[in-house]
């Protein structure tokens, strides 16, 4: 302690841990057991970064506005700076509003002794770094459906975890939504054929590169998203990947 008495503000490590998957592929309700878990803890939804509805661009085919198509899903550039401010100053922007609570948010819960198990665990780590003067962490967990496709991001993000779920489930989830609320505050709605024409092939574009031979569906991740944490979904429950998934955060401290 300096001689005038007064701890010095203890330093900040900001560690994003990326949650990515396809659209109903269940990130977003992983994202938000991991929050409830971690202490100094933010969710960073990528969807809150999508164009403004008007900007949206129109498929050359099929004319409908194409939500999924990789290039233009996204502002990029503005995720980018958003992930970088994060890391350095280990705060979300203030002017920054997300949107993702005006969507339908179904209820999957994890068993009470798993959820506190891990708490008490992240709590202890929180405590010993403390004592020890070590760097306070803040974890900053990033989902998104096209979290792996821009080589900027993905260079951003500390830990990078992935949900897969066969094709027929995610078309099932899909369907039985209710649709998907813009940053305007518009409930967006699949057409007919949106999930086939659309939105799954723009699933399988966009994540191409990171598995072997393009096998998104079945195959092992190449080199593009180094060390990528697979969670098959449907073979585990919600519990066991919270597990799975603070297994690795605990040993990233």
């Amino acid at each position: 302690m300096p001689d005038n008495g007064i701890e010095p503000p203890q330093k900040t490590r900001v560690i994003l841990v990326g949650v990515g998957g396809a659209t109903c592929s269940g990130k977003t309700t992983l994202a938000k057991h991991l929050k409830r878990i971690l202490p100094d803890s933010v969710i960073i939804h990528q969807d809150d970064f999508a164009p403004p509805q008007e900007l949206v661009p129109v498929h050359p085919v099929y004319n409908v506005q194409d939500w999924d198509a990789p290039a233009g899903a996204i502002v990029w550039p503005k995720l980018v700076k958003f992930l970088r401010q994060v890391k350095e100053t280990g705060k979300i922007p203030h002017d920054h509003r997300s949107h993702d609570h005006l969507n339908e948010q179904k209820v999957i819960t994890v068993e009470d002794d798993v959820r506190d198990r891990w708490i008490q665990v992240f709590e202890g780590i929180k405590k010993r770094r403390q004592q020890n003067g070590q760097e306070r962490i803040i974890w900053g967990l990033v989902d998104g459906f096209l979290l792996y496709w821009n080589q900027e991001v993905i260079d951003l993000l500390d830990v990078r975890i992935y949900l897969r779920v066969p094709e027929e489930v995610l078309r099932k989830r899909r369907h039985e939504r209710h649709g998907y609320h813009t940053a305007e505050g518009s409930l967006w709605r699949d057409p007919p054929g949106y999930w086939e024409q659309i939105v799954y092939p723009g699933y399988l574009e966009a994540h191409r590169d990171v598995f072997i031979d393009g096998d998104v569906e079945g195959g092992e991740p190449g080199d593009k998203v180094r060390g990528l944490i697979m969670l098959e979904s449907l073979k585990i429950s919600m519990g066991e990947a919270v597990s799975q998934v603070c297994k690795v955060l605990e040993q990233v401290v």
